[in-house]
């Protein structure tokens, strides 16, 4: 399995309730390393061109303003098979038919708040790390 890169966001839901240390530790035990983080707050501009496929969508108004709420944490992680295994970490969208000890089992409330996000290819990847961690001194 090859190193990969990929990006994560811990959602305004599981910020405003404060489980954003769960969640590191649980991406630290994972064995994925850290490699840029930070605390932002979206806006509707940067959510249009984060989500550009979806917006146009039904769901996109409230998927908005749930991202806009509150401060988010953005994250890129680096490990051997990380996109699948961040994926494994946070479970299914809908946290109802996430397995136990998931994150989204255990921090979602429903699959509209679902505490976690993350890349679901390489290209995905790609494109999400680099909107938010575009210049060099963001990534170690």
């Amino acid at each position: 399995m090859a190193v990969e890169r990929t990006f994560a966001i811990i959602k305004p839901d599981a910020v405003k309730a404060g489980h954003s240390g769960e969640i590191l530790s649980a991406i630290h035990a994972a064995g994925l390393a850290i490699r840029a983080m930070r605390l932002v707050r979206l806006t509707p501009r940067i959510c249009q061109g984060f989500y550009h496929e979806h917006v146009g969508k039904g769901f996109y108004p409230e998927l908005e303003a749930f991202m806009t709420e509150g401060p988010v944490v953005i994250l890129c992680l680096e490990g051997e098979g990380a996109i699948l295994r961040w994926r494994d970490l946070m479970g299914p969208t809908d946290p109802a038919k996430a397995p136990e000890g998931s994150l989204r089992k255990r921090f979602g409330t429903h699959i509209g708040r679902n505490a976690t996000h993350g890349s679901d290819r390489a290209e995905s990847a790609a494109f999400e790390v680099g909107y938010f961690f575009s210049q060099a001194f963001d990534l170690v």
